[in-house]
This record gives C-alpha cells, sequence and structure tokens, in this order.
C-alpha cells in the first residue's frame, strides 16, 4: 500500500500550518487535484485554504453530473451552503444558473459563508462576481471565470481565484492519513450514490419532491464532520449541523440553525424540509424531534438495534423514512 505515496514532490513550504506558530509544507503528485489548480490572483495558498479546497470540492464534484450549475460554499471543512441552480419551488421565476445557485448557496446561511470558500461547477460569470464582491471569502475555485468577472474581482486583489476542471479531479482512490507513529490508508467514500440500494420502511412513500430533495441533502450530509445532521428543501440546504457528539444535539443545532431558505439567520423554519444524517438513529428522540418541527421526510442508513422504534414513530407522525444502508461518517 505504500506505494501510493510514491511520487509525491515537493511543492512549497506554506507560511505556517493550522496556526501561526507552526510550520507547514505542500507536497503533491503533479498530476492530480490542486496541483493542477491555476491561480489567477489572490495571496498564496494557505494550510488552512489547502485543506477546505479539497472538502469544497470533494462537495461539488456530487453534483458533476447534474444539468443544473451547483455552488457550494465550506467553512472549516463543513459545507454551510450548498444548492443547485433550480428551484423546483412553484411560485419560483428565478433562472437556473450558476449565479442563482452560488446566491441559494450563500442564503442557506450568510453568517457561516463569511470567509469561507466557494467551489461552482460551471464558469464564474459577471453576476457571480458582483454577489461575491459583497462580501468577504478566501478562495473561488471554478472551471473558468470569464474575462468579465475577473476583471470585478480584481477589485478584491487578496482574493485567491483558482481555475479548476472540478468536474473531472484526477485523484489517489485512497485517502491517506498520518497518525501517532504511523499512517492510516483507505478507499474513498465516493461511490455515486445509487436509489436502487434505499428501502422505504414506512407506511407513507415519499413525494417526487421529497425524493430529489433527499438525494440532494444525502449528497450533502457525507461531507459533513459526524455527528452530522442535514436540513433541505428544493436542493437547498436550509441547516447543516456538523461534529457533534450525539445525534440529538446534532438536531438541535440544526433545527435552531434552519433558514428554510430565505436566509436569515434569526427565523428558524423547517416545515416540510426533508433530514438526513450520516448514521442510523439509536433512539427515537430525533424522528420526534423532527416531527415536531414540521419535518415530513427522512433518509439515514438504519441498522440500529432500534429501527423499529424510529420507524413506529414516523409511522405515528404520519412521515417518511428511508433507509439507506449505507453510512456516511467523516472524522
Amino acid at each position: 500500500m505504500l506505494d501510493i505515496l510514491e511520487g509525491l514532490e515537493y511543492k512549497q513550504t506554506l507560511r505556517y500550518g493550522e496556526n501561526p506558530h507552526q510550520q507547514a509544507t505542500w507536497y503533491a503528485f503533479p498530476d492530480q487535484g490542486l496541483s493542477n489548480a491555476t491561480q489567477l490572483q489572490g495571496k498564496e495558498l494557505s494550510y488552512n485554504n489547502l485543506i477546505d479546497l479539497e472538502a469544497a470540492i470533494s462537495t461539488i464534484q456530487e453534483f458533476k453530473d447534474e444539468e443544473s450549475p451547483a455552488a457550494v460554499v465550506i467553512k472549516h471543512t463543513n459545507p454551510c451552503g450548498v444548492a443547485l441552480g433550480r428551484c423546483e419551488h412553484k411560485t419560483s421565476l428565478v433562472p437556473d444558473t450558476q449565479s442563482n445557485a452560488l446566491k441559494r448557496a450563500l442564503n442557506a446561511d450568510r453568517t457561516s459563508c463569511f470567509g469561507g470558500i466557494i467551489a461552482l461547477n460551471r464558469e464564474a460569470d459577471v453576476e457571480c462576481a458582483e454577489e461575491i464582491c459583497k462580501s468577504f471569502y478566501e478562495c473561488i475555485v471554478a472551471p473558468k471565470f470569464s474575462a468579465d468577472a475577473q476583471k470585478i474581482l480584481s477589485t478584491k486583489p487578496n482574493l485567491r481565484l483558482l481555475e479548476m476542471d472540478v468536474n473531472n479531479v484526477k485523484v489517489s482512490p485512497h485517502t491517506v492519513r498520518s497518525i501517532l507513529g504511523g499512517v492510516l490508508v483507505q478507499e474513498k467514500d465516493d461511490a455515486p450514490v445509487d436509489i436502487s440500494e434505499w428501502k422505504v420502511v414506512t407506511e407513507r412513500q415519499p413525494t417526487e419532491e421529497e425524493m430529489r430533495d433527499m438525494i440532494f441533502t444525502w449528497k450533502v450530509c457525507r461531507h459533513v464532520r459526524s455527528n452530522a445532521i442535514v436540513l433541505g428543501r428544493w436542493e437547498q440546504t436550509w441547516a447543516v449541523g456538523a461534529g457533534q457528539m450525539n445525534r440529538v444535539g446534532s438536531a438541535k443545532i440544526t433545527f435552531n440553525n434552519s433558514v428554510g431558505g430565505h436566509g436569515q439567520n434569526h427565523i428558524p423554519y423547517t416545515r416540510k424540509a426533508v433530514m438526513a444524517s450520516d448514521g442510523f438513529f439509536p433512539f427515537s428522540d430525533t424522528v420526534t424531534m423532527a416531527s415536531n418541527q414540521g419535518i415530513e421526510a427522512i433518509i439515514q442508513p438504519g441498522g440500529s438495534l432500534k429501527d423499529q422504534d424510529s420507524i413506529d414513530a414516523c409511522n405515528e407522525n404520519g412521515m417518511t423514512m428511508i433507509f439507506t444502508g449505507k453510512r456516511h461518517f467523516l472524522h
């Protein structure tokens, strides 16, 4: 397995690591990942930028086969806003554009998106550039930036712009992580979502809209640190709960932060959103909490000894639950 490290080359010494008192160096495979990015402007990439860029690119790749443009905003490796350009809301008249995808992703949580990393899966145009210039962000990565967009973004000379084909990224099929006294090597958790493996375990079946949103939130959920809870509707994240020590705590944070797609963090709203969980529910308490918040559809791996308790809670409250048969812990 150690041959997967062969070919690494020194790329550059970074200003510092995660913190100013830590030294850091970037080694890279010349033909893989971020080595293929072209930096058009901005300050030198930092250690934290590179870590967050990896998370942003990994997340945006979930939507590489979508006909609709997609946008992802990452903060401290977690997605804080993800959206497609299209919006299936009956009253929505917004065009299916990259700039609309970006605005919807930012509106999911403008507070958390501040200072984040943005990834786009289509060309960044003038409207994208104008939206980006309204606030502060560390990096933008996109397959291309139009000449006019670059001109607008040049007014923020410290903003890092990276051109990279995020829809076709060459990477190793393994991840390598250092631990005390060694390294861990594992296969990447990047297999495409296969809904044929899913099972509806409740009496109520999902609507077409709920199914579409469960596919979307499940894709996002595997890029959120465990324990992860993601709320979404109309293929836009409404709230994300990440990295908590218990699933109920993650759900509480998610519900408290939900904006209902309106970009106002002080107005929690979750009615008819779907909820995705990266791991199973050991008890039915999270389901009950979701029902009280107006959630009508849940997607989770299943596999708990008390799965039936959660299924019963859904049936009692007229909710849909899908078991994917696959969990997505991320540490």
